[in-house]
């Protein structure tokens, strides 16, 4: 991974070789990728393993709330213009899978890591990245991750003085009050749809004040900066006012946000906006989200929903009524067993779609679709609701296991 120059030490490439060992095993035993189960391994072996992997990548981290897997594919797919490339594509973003992601790529010049929220600042410490993406913030995980004032402060003191290249989302006050603990940003206009986490300044507490796109409190002064990168409409409009056109195959605004972003870390690293686009058009799913499949003679199409943004995102993107719609929450450790999120979700947005309820938690999702006045049915599982479903593509969108759950059943 190395290189000629700095090869890994005799105990950095024995914990790679047991890490993988134990990857292979997990995945012959049918136990997924065996990704995090090595990373372990390996790090147990070697503590200093992912900066000793890291030391010759050029780094570039991401991470937000919402959108992570998918700008990691579109950076990853922008940045190959400019050299082999190593990432954690499947979305393992604690450092035991990241440590496994960079293992793999011994001739990568470029390491492009998805990080969970909570471990950025120890990933950032570790990797020494070239260039960190930060998307967004919002309430997710409740049992697991503090609120998202603390999130924000975790980031913003993780961050102070780091001689990265910040690319953060100047319609965020979170990600703005944590990117300005750094001496290096680039702002992006890219948008922000769920608000409800943002009403209070990060800075000082006052009352946001949010006159149409702008924002700024009325109190201490703290406000929108301005960008060189802007999303608007199907277009990047880059530091120079060009305005280019996003090339997706990947549906729905959050997504030609994500894109803005990704230019935006693409021009770090010389990778024109022109090219750049042109390669995301590439993605067709990411780790199956998006996907249409075949089931029981219908099309589904996979969509994740992890959170109250992402539910509001998604919701944007599906087809108009009377489409029908699945949807599936659990309550696992992976998910947070937390399901109050579900109050946060305005599902009255769904009126006029046949609703079809399945997961771990329906009984939770129905009481709550309810009281948003809906028409549901409860289903035992995914066979039953696709038979139940009028004619139409289905949409079905689900919660993380439920969705791993759903993807198993469908064959994808």
């Amino acid at each position: 991974m190395a290189g000629n120059s700095d090869p890994l030490t005799p105990r950095a490439k024995l914990a790679v070789t047991a890490g993988k060992a134990v990857a292979a095993a997990s995945r012959a035993a049918g136990r997924g990728s065996g990704s995090v189960i090595g990373g372990k391994v390996a790090l147990r072996l070697d503590p200093d393993l992912l900066a000793r992997l890291a030391q010759n990548l050029d780094v570039i981290l991401v991470s937000a709330t919402n959108g992570k897997t998918t700008t990691t594919r579109l950076i990853a797919e922008a940045l190959r213009a400019a050299g082999p490339v190593v990432s954690n594509a499947l979305g393992a973003n604690m450092p035991a899978g990241i440590t496994s992601a960079l293992a793999g790529g011994s001739d990568a010049k470029f390491g492009v890591i998805e990080v969970d929220e909570k471990y950025l600042a120890g990933v950032a410490r570790d990797t020494d990245p070239k260039c960190i993406a930060l998307l967004n913030l919002s309430r997710d995980q409740l049992d697991r991750a503090a609120e998202t004032r603390m999130l924000a402060e975790n980031w913003r003191e993780g961050l102070a003085g780091s001689k990265a290249v910040v690319i953060a989302n100047c319609d965020d006050p979170l990600v703005v009050w944590a990117a300005s603990s750094s001496p290096n940003v680039v702002w992006v206009a890219a948008g922000q749809m769920w608000k409800d986490d943002a009403w209070s300044c990060p800075s000082c507490g006052g009352v946001m004040q949010r006159p149409g796109d702008d924002w700024y409190c009325g109190e201490c002064g703290f406000r929108r900066p301005t960008p060189t990168w802007a999303l608007s409409g199907d277009h990047v409009l880059d530091p120079h006012g060009s305005a280019w056109p996003i090339h997706l195959q990947l549906p729905g605004r959050a997504n030609k946000a994500n894109a803005a972003s990704s230019a935006a870390v693409a021009a770090v690293f010389g990778v024109p906006p022109q090219v750049a686009l042109e390669r995301m058009y590439q993605v067709q799913a990411v780790a199956g989200r998006y996907d249409v499949v075949q089931f029981q003679n219908r099309d589904l199409r996979l969509l994740l929903a992890k959170n109250p943004a992402g539910w509001l995102e998604t919701f944007s993107l599906i087809d108009p009524p009377p489409a029908p719609v699945i949807l599936s929450v659990n309550a696992r450790g992976a998910d947070g067993t937390d399901t109050s999120w579900l109050w946060d979700v305005d599902y009255t947005r769904l009126t006029g779609h046949p609703i079809f309820v399945l997961g771990d938690r329906k009984l939770d999702l129905a009481v709550r679709l309810e009281v948003a006045g809906q028409h549901f049915q409860v289903c035992e599982n995914l066979d039953q609701a696709v038979q139940l479903c009028p004619p139409g593509r289905i949409e079905v969108i689900a919660n993380y296991t439920a969705f791993q759950d759903l993807r198993r059943r469908v064959g994808n």
